[in-house]
């Protein structure tokens, strides 16, 4: 029994390493200018696709971009990608994100995200942190709402994320439970 576990385990993650890897998310890659590359495409395609998400980013105390996330499932899941974090259009620091999942899953998917960190407080408590979680009280926004997103939502949700550019055939895609890590790419 033991051996047909590990052996399922092997397939499963050996699926899961196939599949990320296929998905060309930059694994092994050239690091810092890679990543670089990446996320001001990211933010020309969402400032140019997604005009009030400018706004947005202006009266951020920091954004993180996270231009590609690639998720894999069949059964057991995962996504993985990297990003930096700007303050005031400037990179202060490279981030990774993962998340593992278990249930009805199967399929595959890439997308791209930002967090707008509302408050000073918020940004800081993400910097500091050894590997910040997204959970529950993250405010989800869609791109288009970019510039209607007035100061009183701001003051009340300190982390709004936006999540775009979605291909593939994993339905939906959910930031709960991801972790972020600062990296040195």
């Amino acid at each position: 029994m033991t051996d047909m576990m590990m052996t399922r385990r092997g397939l499963l993650l050996g699926a899961g390493a196939f599949g990320l890897a296929a998905c060309n998310n930059g694994i092994g890659s050239n690091g810092a200018g890679q990543i670089e590359a990446r996320v001001d495409a990211t933010e020309d395609f969402l400032f140019t696709q997604y005009p009030g998400t400018r706004d947005l980013a202006s009266r951020a105390s920091g954004v993180l971009y996270m231009p590609l996330m690639t998720e894999v499932g069949a059964g057991f899941g995962g996504a993985f990608g990297r990003g930096a974090l700007r303050i005031q259009g400037v990179t202060v620091d490279y981030y990774s994100a993962a998340k593992g999942s278990f249930g009805l899953q199967i399929g595959a998917q890439q997308y791209a995200h930002t967090l707008f960190f509302m408050s000073p407080e918020a940004l800081e408590k993400f910097r500091r942190s050894s590997g910040w979680a997204a959970g529950a009280d993250i405010r989800y926004a869609s791109p288009e709402e970019g510039a209607s997103i007035g100061k009183q939502t701001t003051e009340l949700d300190e982390v709004i994320a936006m999540v775009f550019g979605q291909q593939g055939l994993i339905a939906g895609a959910s930031l709960a439970g991801i972790k972020y890590t600062r990296i040195i790419p």
